[in-house]
């Protein structure tokens, strides 16, 4: 089988993903560039929570579909825009996090201030305009605003994260969750603390920023 390893990689974070309960049963999707510029991506109309390695559909780095049995995900245009604009890019998370999809439908931003974790290992979350799923409009505005950080909600849709691996991706995804369940929470408490700018400066100093 073609990208047997790649593939396998791709099915089992899709997998995993469904059982942090970060997406549903046909929502989202997960996409890793392999060496030669080839894209794996999960294909459209196939249960996220069983998917199997020989149904992660194969793109050429033209984008041309190598795999014409399985059906392409809407979001194709997504993933592939985001590797075309940007070379240091090697994996794409988009997924429909509860919390932090209820984040990109209201104003108030996601607070990453309030535990190291978020702060040091997050980017902080832009959100992009409303775009209907699947539309070249969406993928345009996602990948341009992938430039500017690896934590992407997409309004009144859900979440996206990118890393060098499909490992930093995922794990972006589960801060995001995390960051938001965080930040929803202490909205209902009193006396809350954020981490000093001493403590930020250290922080950043630590992460060699």
């Amino acid at each position: 089988m073609a990208f047997e390893a790649e593939r396998r990689e791709v099915a089992y974070f899709m997998r995993r993903l469904y059982a942090q309960r970060l997406t549903t049963a046909t929502g989202g999707n997960v996409s890793l560039r392999a060496a030669d510029g080839s894209v794996l991506l999960t294909p459209s109309a196939t249960d996220k929570a069983r998917i199997r390695a020989d149904e992660i559909a194969i793109f050429d780095p033209a984008g041309r579909n190598l795999t014409p049995d399985l059906v392409p995900s809407s979001e194709t245009p997504m993933h592939l825009r985001i590797y075309e604009l940007h070379p240091r890019i090697s994996a794409v998370v988009h997924a429909h996090p509860i919390t932090a999809s209820a984040f990109a439908c209201v104003q108030t931003p996601i607070d990453l201030e309030l535990i190291s974790e978020t702060y040091a290992l997050l980017d902080a979350p832009v959100t992009v305009p409303y775009a209907c799923s699947g539309t070249d409009a969406l993928a345009e505005s996602v990948a341009v605003t992938a430039g500017r950080t690896s934590s992407i909600l997409l309004q009144n849709h859900g979440a996206l994260t990118t890393g060098a691996t499909l490992m930093q991706a995922f794990s972006r995804m589960e801060l995001l969750e995390e960051a938001a369940r965080l930040t929803l929470l202490v909205k209902q408490l009193e006396g809350v603390r954020h981490l000093t700018d001493d403590e930020r400066a250290g922080l950043d100093r630590l992460m060699g920023r």
